[in-house]
């Protein structure tokens, strides 16, 4: 028998598919994302999407097998604490296509048969605070990170970044893109994120 999705499974999803398709009116364009700490999603988007009362993210298209949400963008400047959410994107993406930015909020979601209210979807992540320090111990040890992406994501990657950590899994940056490695167990706190790490065979100290 078919396990039946849930929400967790939806989340999870959507943390580890940041590139998709936008429909806005009638036009699609390819979209990138990430999920800032409190759950809602930051783009790079185009003036004509911020004037769309009918939004769609495909991720990762329009397939049926993916997730849809419908949802709503609201613009804000790269100035002040909000510079910090571009920096993020930019660490994860690159150059961004297009000089307007996105807070984007989940209003509702499909995902595998289910019909999800979207703030169901928009967790903040409660690694937040103590990612910073975590991705630089991981960072400073090369050799662990590239068997890291070796042994959990068949990947053989020469200079890999630890990007973003949340409670379902890990953010890798190789050249062009960035991967996705999935927690073992969900992670609720620094606590639980060191000890996966060390699992995995990190040498970390206690938190």
């Amino acid at each position: 028998m078919q396990d039946v999705p849930t929400i967790d499974d939806a989340i999870a999803f959507l943390h580890a598919n940041l590139c998709g398709t936008i429909r806005f009116e009638s036009e699609f364009r390819p979209v990138k994302i990430v999920v800032q700490p409190d759950g809602k999603l930051v783009a790079s988007v185009m003036s004509a999407m911020l004037q769309s009362f009918d939004t769609t993210l495909y991720l990762p298209d329009e397939n049926e097998s993916g997730l849809h949400l419908e949802v709503s963008l609201e613009e804000f400047q790269p100035k002040g604490d909000d510079a910090l959410l571009c920096d993020r994107w930019q660490i994860y993406h690159g150059e961004p296509p297009d000089v307007r930015w996105a807070r984007i909020s989940i209003d509702a979601a499909r995902f595998a048969g289910l019909f999800l209210d979207g703030d169901a979807l928009m967790l903040a992540n409660p690694l937040a605070e103590c990612s910073s320090k975590v991705l630089r111990e991981v960072n400073a040890d090369k050799v662990s990170l590239r068997r890291f992406c070796a042994e959990h994501a068949g990947m053989e990657i020469d200079e890999p970044v630890l990007v973003g950590v949340d409670a379902y899994g890990f953010d890798v940056r190789r050249a062009f893109d960035v991967i996705r490695i999935p927690s073992e167990d969900l992670l609720e706190n620094e606590a639980d994120l060191r000890e996966e790490l060390r699992r995995r065979g990190f040498s970390l100290g206690a938190r």
